[in-house]
């Protein structure tokens, strides 16, 4: 498959890759394991702000978490890519259970905010990366070609399912007689469902690389895929820009409560046009498509400075949402031709961690463009900053190609 004319897919690829008999029970552990991805932050926040009274304190904490998450899925792909998923995603689940608990247990006995934030950063780090997993999985059941690519834009469409409903399970649970209800729950999902992965046929088949000398920065050392974390970078800090400043927007306009409803209506969107994209995607070449996309969603992002009301920022953040899903999806095609061969579970940690850097700058700067200039100054900075992004992996086109192989230990010198 090349980078040229990759990418297309029929509803019928959709069925051969989820009809896949060895992806079965890995497939449905894997949905359990991410469902609380979005619930377990956001009750986190909650559950912080409603022990301690404070929403700066609950920002620290959340903020640590996706440090924490950028850092720890890089290191779990790399660990799975070597030792195969089951051992690295079990150890990750015992430690992720054992700090979820000591985390609880410090904000019921009122710990120093300090002790909160390292716990955190621990909660982050030892999440158990089954999306890397489930996605380089894939490549290992399907041959590449368009069913593997319907494969990648389900796992695209269905974490953007999970996004939807993970802040509203937090927003209902908070209402429960304990206010850490939601945070437990969510953990005991993640934790069960990552268990059910590791253990399935299909994973724990999944043997060992070679052993044999890895650069220091891993997959990262591709430059095709320094490339695509640029793009995933710029990605995030979009999004990063607009969950801040569309909460702010319905504050503004006297409805705090329609904040929420705004951000998943962005999804419900992406959701609704992820498979039509994927259809018949545009631009072909990988090397155009990153670029484009991005600069089309920073696009998207200025017009949503225009409406002067609630009803048409959601309008707007409807056309916004339906280039979410198409860059997901690009992402995962594009692994597959830049990433070295054995590195697609620490390729995903990059973009993982790209995003989640991206969001943290994005979320920091436009809570204080917000404050000083309003929402729609946020807004268009995040179309300025997609823009720049977008030029940088546009002139970096020619590297989303398949990297060189390495030397042979017995080549000639």
């Amino acid at each position: 498959m090349s980078h040229s004319d990759s990418g297309r897919t029929t509803l019928g690829d959709y069925r051969i890759a989820l009809a896949t008999r060895e992806a079965r029970r890995p497939l449905i552990a894997s949905l359990l394991a991410r469902l609380p991805i979005a619930m377990i932050g956001i009750s986190g926040l909650l559950y912080v702000q409603h022990r301690t009274g404070s929403y700066t304190v609950a920002g620290f904490v959340s903020a640590a978490t996706l440090v924490g998450v950028a850092m720890g899925s890089v290191v779990q792909g790399r660990l799975i890519d070597r030792f195969g998923p089951t051992r690295p995603l079990l150890i990750a689940v015992g430690l992720f259970a054992t700090t979820m608990a000591v985390l609880i247990t410090a904000i019921e006995a009122g710990a120093p905010v300090p002790a909160l934030v390292a716990l955190a950063f621990g909660i982050g780090v030892f999440e158990p990366m089954c999306g890397s997993a489930s996605r380089a999985l894939w490549g290992r059941l399907l041959p590449p070609g368009p069913a593997l690519t319907a494969a990648y834009s389900y796992e695209a469409i269905s974490m953007e399912v999970f996004f939807i409903l993970g802040p509203g399970l937090a927003g209902a649970l908070i209402a429960a007689p304990w206010p850490g209800t939601g945070m437990v729950l969510g953990a005991l999902c993640m934790v069960t469902g990552a268990v059910l992965f590791a253990l399935s046929p299909a994973v724990r088949a999944w043997p060992p690389s070679p052993g044999g000398r890895v650069p220091l920065l891993g997959a990262f050392a591709s430059p095709g895929m320094r490339t695509l974390a640029l793009a995933a970078l710029g990605f995030g800090t979009v999004i990063g820009f607009v969950e801040v400043a569309v909460p702010a927007a319905a504050t503004l306009a006297g409805n705090t409560a329609l904040g929420g409803v705004l951000l998943s209506v962005w999804s419900v969107s992406s959701v609704a046009f992820g498979i039509a994209y994927s259809l018949r995607p545009w631009p072909r070449p990988l090397g155009l498509r990153l670029p484009v996309l991005l600069a089309l969603f920073g696009a998207s992002a200025a017009l949503l400075a225009w409406p002067s009301t609630l009803w048409g920022l959601a309008v707007a953040m409807l056309a916004a949402g339906a280039l979410i899903t198409p860059q997901s999806t690009a992402h995962s095609v594009t692994i597959e031709v830049v990433a070295p061969k054995g590195t697609a579970a620490e390729a995903f940690g990059w973009v993982l961690t790209a995003i989640t850097l991206g969001i943290a700058f994005g979320q920091s700067v436009s809570g204080y463009l917000v404050e000083r200039g309003g929402p729609p100054v946020a807004f268009l900075a995040a179309a300025a900053c997609a823009l720049a992004v977008a030029c940088l992996v546009w002139l970096r086109r020619a590297t989303v190609r398949a990297p060189a192989p390495a030397p042979s230990a017995h080549a000639p010198v």
